[in-house]
């Protein structure tokens, strides 16, 4: 969808801002680039959409070449949010939202059903929030506004210029969940900037390292970033605890799980120990006809009789594709060992245990032994 071939920006002054930089973000993929204050960051975003002209080379979007179109025409269908989501402050929420589809000379009644239809998307109520001005919202309150009017015209090509950068640690996380549940639906190819690499971690399907100069030094999937870095800079970049922020992008696969004895409640203990033999297990999960969790049981020696009255409930359990690190933070809230994994139908599939836990961070980065 998005292409930049040999894309250069240099001044008068002999400044490179980004050198020699080729780049390409798929259809409903989302790209961060993430680096150092200047790095080339916000040039190479702010090049895309034409606020600031290459000094060299191409930039496709959809296979056309955007230096070769009316840069005006061309703005209104990408998207382009910004910090404080950049709102007109003497217009009202509606108006703000509004303006793509009017200059697009869309009809009235299309363009008010579009603008509520926004607002109810990220999560503002229409007649609650079209007549305030921006001065009346919150700092999250407005980014939301400014995704809203960057969606106006439904546009394929979404630039975000540290747009979660100007708000608190709380309305952040809140504001980057909402994103991503409106990017499984949206699928829009985005272009994201941020300083923060772990908002890159979180947000990106593919995330862009660049150094002073825009020099990109290297663009691969979050977990490769942080567990493989493939340069000096990048490795200095991430920090010497990128091991434990991968747990953010790792999520939980079936491969990852273990599979401890299963009873059902009617049986005996006895019976559940035969079982537990050759695995040496000391615990059994128990589960009801329809494969759904009842709890576990102690297969201790001390244990004896009917499984069902014996049988304890989990303190937690997570579906299949959670990240490691919430399954760990549920671990450690609830000061267990292990903890059950299941599917959308809430139906048992298997355990996750610190082992698996480490297979499954060494298995996303090829089974190779994970740099500290």
């Amino acid at each position: 969808m998005i292409r930049l071939e040999h894309v250069s920006k240099s001044y008068g002054n002999g400044t490179v801002a980004v050198a020699d930089l080729t780049l390409e973000i798929g259809d409903g993929e989302l790209t961060v680039l993430v680096g150092p204050s200047g790095c080339g960051k916000t040039t190479t975003l702010r090049m895309i959409n034409r606020l600031i002209e290459p000094t060299s080379g191409r930039i496709l979007i959809a296979g056309e070449n955007v230096l070769t179109k009316d840069p005006v025409q061309m703005r209104r269908g990408i998207g382009y949010v910004i910090q404080q989501g950049g709102l007109f402050p003497h217009r009202r929420v509606f108006d703000n939202v509004a303006v793509v589809p009017r200059l697009l000379g869309w009809a009235t009644h299309r363009v008010e059903r579009r603008v509520h239809e926004l607002l109810e998307m990220v999560g503002l109520e229409p007649h609650s929030y079209a007549r305030r001005f921006p001065h009346e919202l919150s700092g999250g309150e407005r980014q939301r506004v400014g995704v809203a009017r960057a969606l106006g015209a439904d546009p394929p090509v979404l630039l975000m210029d540290e747009p979660f950068g100007a708000v608190d640690p709380v309305t952040r996380q809140r504001l980057q969940n909402q994103f991503l549940e409106l990017q499984e639906d949206l699928k829009k190819s985005i272009v994201f900037v941020t300083h923060d690499i772990e908002e890159a971690a979180k947000l990106g399907d593919r995330i862009a390292v660049l150094s002073a100069g825009g020099v990109l030094e290297q663009y691969d999937a979050p977990s490769e970033i942080l567990g493989r870095p493939a340069t000096p800079f990048v490795a200095d970049f991430v920090g010497a605890d990128r091991g434990v922020r991968r747990l953010a992008v790792v999520r939980i696969e079936r491969e990852d799980l273990a599979h401890p004895p299963v009873v059902s409640p009617s049986a005996d203990i006895a019976e559940a120990r035969e079982l537990a033999q050759d695995s040496d297990a000391k615990t059994a999960v128990v589960l009801d006809d329809n494969g759904r969790l009842v709890g576990w049981v102690s297969l201790e020696p001390e244990a004896t009789g009917p499984v069902g009255p014996r049988t304890e409930k989990f303190a937690a359990q997570v579906p299949l594709g959670t990240t490691l690190r919430a399954a760990l933070g549920e671990m450690l809230q609830h000061d267990v060992r292990w903890i059950p994994v299941v599917d959308d139908d809430d139906h048992y599939l298997g355990v996750l245990t610190p082992n698996r836990l480490h297979a499954a961070m060494r298995r996303s980065v090829g089974g190779k032994p994970v740099e500290s």
